[in-house]
């Protein structure tokens, strides 16, 4: 493994306001007063297995990210912001309920030993279900991957349909599985089949169809969550300019011979064309919202569901593509979870700033809720019979530093390679694996194996390297007790009994 250096978050050129330990930035206004009078529309982009190091302002170096790192210069930097799972399925859970996985309803990607994709439950409080409740229009362009039609092995399961779940038009995938070929045979268009005979890049008609709801929408206030799947695998782009720019560099490159995926002769080129598609097509979007004045009423907000993958020819040690940080998706290491994130609001957030604050995909939805007046969170708490785990970010969002609440801890468990489960608190990482070998509370708790457990001081540590981990140290045995216990405590029993480890809180 190469030697990584780390990397300051910067745009060549450009200076940053950090955020999130001194007073506010926006001059003496609190951020309600920023925020009187405003019906702001939203727009969520979501890449897809997009690393934190494979943009330009996180120091990628191959890969040219023009208009997302235009976007850093003009919005806010987020330098602690999580994912809500490495992988694709209860990350996006995560983002639309405002729940961790100890408490979500879906804690997994596909699973075969049930055979069907899990679905979200009838009347589930969603963000767009927020976002509908205060008279914006909505609409879900892209991956959506929480239920729908056929969710369960011919069955079907329609209350997962993200039309069941707040959005008045969906154009994209339903099934995740199907996700991941970028010619596929139909996409659906609200509940209707599209049948596109594996003729059209998937990728660009759902753009195209972003766009348009942009268009259609503009002179009322909007919704817009765009799950893009790029640069997830398979890796696959249309014979253009963009691919053969990539091309023409000469990069060392092995061809992927097929073994889950198509084959492809030129990964390295094709993953940078990949994002490069990505990123021109984010600047689309900005570029349609100044062309319908809608600009400077617009909040933006560009992240990633998990950490880079390793699957169909991508590389993401080539491209250093998790920056300083260990591990990819499928991991708990800051690697797997730790993301790019960017919001824009022009004459609202401070350019060039950078928020320092420690939040999560769960934080979304009481921000959005904030930001547009809507009802408690209590209420909303009451609806569902569970309590949202997100804090809302908007105080440092719009510079009133010193009214942002704080996370007590951030909690992640995962399901597949024998589970895991992780624990951020401050400065302090906690990482448990093969989670489903433990047969009690006691277990875990007595475990203190240097291979099973990790603890890491991200002060110190950011890299999470095992040479550093402390477990073992008899200084920590204190601070490893509190974590353990905050873990323990912090899930509750999923529905789904492949979702349980064997010391669930009853």
């Amino acid at each position: 493994m190469k030697t990584k250096t780390i990397i300051h978050t910067a745009v060549a050129g450009i200076t940053f306001t950090i955020c999130g330990c001194n007073s506010n930035t926006n001059s003496q206004a609190t951020y309600r007063q920023v925020l009187k009078n405003t019906h702001p529309n939203v727009i969520y982009i979501l890449a897809d297995d997009l690393g934190f190091g494979d943009v330009g302002y996180n120091g990628q170096k191959l890969i040219k990210t023009p208009n997302i790192d235009k976007m850093a210069r003009e919005g806010m930097i987020f330098a602690n912001h999580y994912s809500g799972s490495p992988v694709c399925a209860p990350s996006r859970c995560c983002l639309l309920t405002g729940r961790h996985t100890g408490h979500t309803q879906v804690r997994g990607n596909i699973n075969d030993k049930l055979g069907y994709n899990l679905a979200l439950e009838a009347n589930t409080t969603t963000i767009a279900t927020i976002f509908k409740d205060a008279g914006y229009n909505t609409g879900c362009f892209g991956k959506w991957g929480l239920g729908g039609p056929k969710s369960f092995a011919g069955y079907d399961h329609p209350e997962g349909h993200p039309n069941y779940q707040g959005f008045d038009e969906f154009y994209g995938y339903l099934s995740q599985g199907k996700a991941h070929w970028y010619y596929p045979k139909f996409l659906w268009h609200n509940q209707e089949q599209i049948m596109l005979d594996k003729k059209v890049y998937s990728h660009d008609l759902i753009m195209e169809k972003a766009i348009d709801f942009l268009e259609e929408n503009q002179n009322e206030p909007f919704f817009l969550y765009v799950p893009a799947t790029l640069p997830h695998a398979e890796l696959q782009v249309p014979d253009d300019e963009i691919v053969e720019k990539y091309r023409s560099l000469g990069w060392p490159d092995k061809p992927y011979i097929a073994g889950g995926y198509s084959s492809q002769q030129n990964p390295h080129a094709t993953f940078g064309a990949m994002v490069g598609r990505l990123d021109r097509d984010l600047g689309q979007i900005m570029a349609k919202l100044k062309e319908l004045g809608l600009d400077e009423n617009t909040l933006v907000i560009f992240t990633s569901d998990n950490g880079p993958h390793c699957e169909g020819g991508a590389d993401p040690e080539f491209f250093d593509s998790n920056g300083i940080y260990r591990g990819h998706k499928r991991d708990l290491y800051e690697g797997g979870i730790h993301m790019p994130m960017i919001a824009r609001w022009p004459g609202k957030i401070k350019a060039g700033s950078i928020n320092k604050t420690i939040s999560a995909f769960w934080d979304i939805l009481p921000t959005c809720c904030e930001l547009i007046g809507q009802k408690s969170l209590e209420a909303y708490n009451e609806k569902n019979n569970c309590s949202i785990d997100g804090i809302s970010l908007l105080p440092s969002i719009l510079g009133d530093i010193t009214q942002q609440k704080q996370h007590d801890h951030l909690y992640w468990e995962f399901h597949e390679q024998k589970g895991k489960a992780a624990i951020r608190k401050d400065n302090w990482k906690l990482i448990c694996l093969q989670v489903d070998n433990y047969q009690s509370v006691n277990d875990l708790y007595r475990s203190n194996d240097p291979q099973k457990v990790k603890l890491f001081d991200l002060n110190t540590n950011p890299e999470e390297k095992d040479s550093l981990n402390l477990i073992s140290e008899l200084a920590y045995q204190k601070t490893a007790s509190e974590l353990k216990e905050i873990l323990i405590q912090e899930r509750t029993r999923s529905k789904i009994d492949e979702f349980n480890f064997a010391w669930p809180k009853q």
